[in-house]
């Protein structure tokens, strides 16, 4: 078939409208050009999913799982009064475990926002016997201690009419209705507008849910049946605060007017999950890895899946390997408290960097690619050779090209003796001086 103007036209609206376009051209301000180097360097943060959902103790998708109906899910509300709540207490133990900032779900899929919103009043404050903005109090509380504030905004929504056409999710939900999509992407820019306006600077905007309009045959994502109008949305918050980082968990390869690229549950490039995002999708945006504590994202009863001191160690480890943050996840309860296995877990973690940070934060991915054995961290003519599961006292890495003025231990700095050879570096590292978490090395550039 021969192409014409007329088809060009009809290709490019087409595009837009299946693949949601971004900011063509887009340019960082200076403002947000700072903001990414900080964020490259941060490291570690605290991911929260917290919600209406919680008084189940069933998870953040609760009301997709079990399809409840509208009418009754909107009587949550009335149950979820987290007198237990402390701003403050929640990030001083952010403090305490070494992370430098907090995404916490401003709003997730059931369409409750946990915020002071006039968009409707299926909030906190209007729908709930609590009636105050916990997001507020968190503004205030991360203020006061240098803590950045990030704000998770679900794009999909299993309350809202006006999210019509339905995505892949949530269609056995009874209740639901027909709407205007052009009103719903109205609605969330209202709400992005009140969430970039009455909290102060916030760091960044962290999307989900534009997977739920891609088709799934089961094995990948097919098109999108919806234009997300992401060159608009990424223009008004980038318009409303220039430093604000807009990441979007769309497990795609970056799309234009995005500043951080996130991996949900895998670490960059692995995929291990199958609906995660490839290696050859990696772009040049600063990194983030967000897991789960546990195995659940909300408060959820019955999870025993708690992870060991030594697993989330050497996460944190291996995203940073990678040039990756980690963006590490607690559901709390419906009384607004954090489960006690989750604090002290994150206490262990706190102790673990204050002794060991200076391998991780302000690092980049170093020059040995990581695997489960090892990782390598860089800062100037510093690498940190994180050796995680061996227990041979003889580290050989293949093809180690660098030019060593020294070996040692990063903890008390002995000496180590090593050999380069055709086969590649050979370090001897002492049975006893050997740490059952991470035994790191420090190498020493020329």
């Amino acid at each position: 078939m021969k192409f014409t103007c007329k088809h060009v036209v009809f290709f490019l609206f087409f595009t837009a409208v299946t693949y949601g376009q971004g900011i063509q051209n887009y340019t960082p301000s200076p403002e947000n050009l700072e903001a990414r180097k900080w964020f490259q360097e941060a490291k570690f943060g605290l991911f929260v999913h917290w919600g209406v959902y919680s008084v189940l103790g069933d998870g953040e998708w609760v009301m997709n799982n079990q399809n409840i109906p509208i009418d009754a899910y909107e009587k949550l509300p009335n149950f979820f009064n987290p007198i237990g709540f402390d701003a403050d207490e929640w990030v001083k133990m952010v403090k305490d475990a070494g992370m430098k900032y907090i995404t916490i779900t401003s709003r997730h899929h059931d369409g409750f926002s946990m915020f002071d919103t006039n968009a409707n009043s299926y909030n906190i404050v209007d729908a709930t016997p609590y009636g105050k903005d916990v997001l507020k109090q968190l503004a205030e509380a991360c203020r006061k201690e240098n803590i950045k504030l990030f704000f998770y905004y679900s794009t999909l929504d299993w309350h809202h009419d006006d999210y019509f056409p339905r995505g892949r999710t949530g269609k056995g939900i009874p209740g639901r209705g027909q709407g205007d999509w052009d009103k719903y992407i109205a609605f969330m820019k209202t709400q992005l507008t009140e969430l970039l306006t009455n909290y102060g600077d916030i760091a960044g905007i962290w999307f989900d849910g534009h997977w739920d309009q891609k088709q799934w045959d089961g094995k990948k994502f097919g098109k999108l049946q919806v234009n997300w109008h992401y060159d608009e949305i990424y223009k008004l918050i980038h318009d409303l605060q220039p430093q604000c980082l807009i990441g979007n968990n769309h497990h795609l390869a970056p799309i234009e007017g995005e500043d951080f690229q996130m991996f949900e549950k895998d670490l960059p490039g692995r995929n291990t999950t199958g609906w995660g995002t490839s290696a050859s999708d990696i772009g040049k945006l600063p990194l983030e890895v967000c897991e789960t504590i546990n195995g659940s994202w909300g408060f959820n009863l019955q999870d025993r899946k708690h992870k060991t001191n030594k697993e989330l160690i050497q996460y944190i480890v291996k995203a940073a390997g990678y040039g990756s943050n980690l963006l590490l996840n607690v559901g709390p309860m419906p009384n607004g408290k954090i489960q006690e296995e989750h604090k002290e877990s994150l206490k262990k973690m706190g102790e673990w960097m204050r002794k060991n940070g200076e391998t991780i934060y302000g690092t980049k991915a170093g020059p040995i690619p990581p695997n489960d054995a090892i990782a390598s961290t860089q800062k100037g003519k510093k690498v940190y050779l994180h050796v995680l599961n061996q227990d041979d006292d003889v580290v050989l890495i293949k093809d180690f090209k660098g030019s060593l003025k020294g070996v040692q231990l990063f903890n008390g700095k002995t000496k180590l003796k090593h050999q380069k050879t055709p086969y590649g570096l050979l370090i001897q590292i002492p049975k006893e001086k050997m740490d059952d978490i991470d035994t790191i090395v420090e190498l020493t550039l020329r």
